[in-house]
């Protein structure tokens, strides 16, 4: 994409550096004269965004890794003195905490950014690929780090996920020995998590240049879908055009950083984990952090059993094939045209996945069985487990018959009468945008591909710059030819 080398050394060093290690060459090549779609709107500043993120990231948790303690008798107390007895601590951890959910926050933009725009479509194949793996090494370091502040979510919630992870068929008790390190979550458990915690940041920093590097084999993709077809025509170096450009998105989004980490420093927060982790008191409510609970809501969606296969596999098999199914979007999107700018159909159905996205996310922060809203009266409802040991549930209008079928079951059943609300229920949301969630991917999107006709697409990049700036050739009209995977 980038072509030949531009770069010069000046000087004596330079000439001599250039000639044994031209670091300074790749630089140059990679920052400053990289070619660059003309037409980059905003939300391709994201990347730049996600890697001050990442930078940010490391840095806060090197100097926390400093002064915290891996031990269940003194964890919490070792984050209460970097609060407290730390120059500085209060600081570092809120930017810390914050910069996590920051991080998810600007991750799922570019990732949204990335569905919009068909990013994903040939010859980028790859780049998705590591942009998805990227993603599940931070889903993976954020858990982890959420367990080290030792308070009651942090305990509870390590204690419910690797239950979770215990449950997958073949490979799930073996994992979830090596991660425990004992019967239950203990002090192997904390110093295994603060261990990975540790090292999964400079696993993910290997992967972005990974990434970097397979987007400067094929190139940024761009609004329109259309190839570059003219490196002088529909391209400008990255530098000063682009590094301009991002330095205020990234400022802009600094800004936004700062108002939580001095103003709303537990707002991203629970303040059950301001609580010291207790084993024999549950939280009523085990959640985890904001940028994992539509997964959570997935999870929660499936309470039925299918066949020989039980509710809690099911739950954990959706859990993990909604965020492994990122991995084969390249080749379920069956479209020729790359871009949604130019395919109306499927721009309604993205708005309508969006919007799902964030549904389940409130489905996870909300309990299964609680309203989202009330309808009709309330009922009554006797509860029994049958002969089997199954739970049961039979409703009534009139106390004297539920009383009256309550009195006649066995003293076995254990039986409850209690009021029954009737309502439309939060996991009910949560199994219809969930089974939404896996349609998109798995059904609309090859259909699409095969009955949508999209608009006319500009011929080249340079076309569509000058159509916005009133001049030039129509960006509607039609392409000279036949790209690839537009």
């Amino acid at each position: 994409m980038s072509g030949p080398s531009t770069y010069e050394p000046k000087t004596g060093f330079t000439k001599w550096l250039d000639a044994r290690l031209p670091i300074v060459r790749l630089g140059y090549d990679s920052m400053i004269d990289f070619p660059t779609p003309k037409n980059l709107n905003y939300w391709w500043t994201f990347g730049g965004i996600l890697a001050l993120c990442l930078v940010i990231q490391i840095v806060t948790g090197i100097v926390l890794a400093m002064h915290y303690v891996a031990n269940t008798s003194m964890a919490f107390a070792s984050v209460q003195h970097i609060m407290r007895d730390v120059d500085f601590g209060w600081l570092v951890r809120y930017i810390h905490a914050n910069g996590a959910g920051m991080f998810f926050l600007a991750v799922y933009i570019h990732m949204f950014r990335g569905l919009y725009y068909g990013s994903y479509k040939a010859p980028r194949e790859v780049l998705w690929i590591l942009g998805v793996v990227i993603y599940l090494l931070m889903m993976a370091t954020a858990f982890m780090g959420y367990v080290l502040p030792w308070g009651q979510m942090s305990f509870h919630g390590s204690s419910v996920i690797t239950n979770l992870i215990g449950a997958l068929p073949i490979v799930g008790p073996a994992v979830k020995t090596y991660l425990l390190g004992g019967a239950a979550v203990g002090d192997p458990t904390l110093n295994r998590f603060f261990s990975l915690h540790y090292l999964l940041p400079f696993v993910i920093a290997g992967v972005v240049i990974l990434h970097i590097w397979a987007l400067h084999v094929v190139g940024n993709g761009n609004p329109t879908g259309v190839s570059v077809q003219d490196i002088k025509k529909d391209t400008v170096p990255f530098h000063p055009y682009y590094t301009v450009k991002d330095g205020f998105a990234i400022i802009l989004f600094l800004t936004m950083f700062a108002v939580f980490v001095f103003f709303f420093p537990e707002a991203m927060g629970k303040t059950d984990n301001s609580i010291e982790a207790n084993p024999l008191q549950t939280p009523a409510h085990i959640v985890p952090e904001w940028y994992l609970l539509p997964f959570y809501a997935i999870l929660k969606s499936v309470t039925f059993d299918i066949g020989p296969i039980p509710a809690k596999l099911l739950g954990v098999l959706a859990m993990f094939g909604s965020i492994l199914i990122l991995f084969a979007l390249p080749w379920l999107d069956t479209s020729k045209v790359r871009s949604m700018r130019y395919r109306p159909l499927a721009r309604q159905l993205f708005v309508l996945f969006v919007l799902a996205c964030v549904g389940l996310g409130f489905c996870g922060a909300n309990e299964p069985d609680a309203f989202v809203f009330k309808t009709g009266k309330d009922r009554l409802q006797v509860e029994y487990s049958d002969a089997n040991g199954r739970a049961q549930t039979k409703f009534f209008d009139q106390f004297s018959e539920a009383n009256a079928y309550k009195e006649s079951l066995p003293t076995a059943a254990g039986a409850s009468l209690q009021v029954a609300e009737s309502g439309f229920k939060w996991k009910w949301l949560s199994q219809i945008l969930a089974a939404y969630y896996f349609i998109y991917f798995l059904v609309l999107m090859p259909l699409l591909g095969v009955i949508e006709k999209p608009k006319p697409r500009p011929a080249s990049i340079a076309d569509s710059v000058h159509k916005r700036s009133g001049s030039g050739r129509s960006s509607s009209a039609p392409v000279a030819a036949p790209q690839h995977a537009e």
